[in-house]
């Protein structure tokens, strides 16, 4: 199956990916997406990854990295940012 991709702004696609982060079996308050680029074919998500306070991933980054993960293989098959 090969469907096309539909365009949505950055705003669109945060606020779908948002929705997405609120229902994900990881989701502890504080997530989000705040960012969004075109790679490629993929969509990467950015946001705040609950570092330490020396910049060393914590227990909630790997969370965060899994949930931005999904995200990346779920809307990627789906959407792409709009020119």
């Amino acid at each position: 199956m090969n469907a096309k991709k539909v365009a949505l702004s950055r705003g669109e696609i945060l606020e779908k990916a948002n929705a997405l982060i609120r229902e994900h079996d990881d989701y502890f308050a504080g997530i989000e997406a705040s960012e969004v680029e075109q790679n490629g074919q993929l969509l990467i998500f950015r946001g705040d990854y609950f570092l330490d306070e020396n910049g060393l991933p914590t227990a909630k980054s790997t969370a965060v990295f899994n949930i931005f993960k999904a995200l990346t293989v779920g809307l990627s098959e789906k959407y792409h940012l709009a020119d």
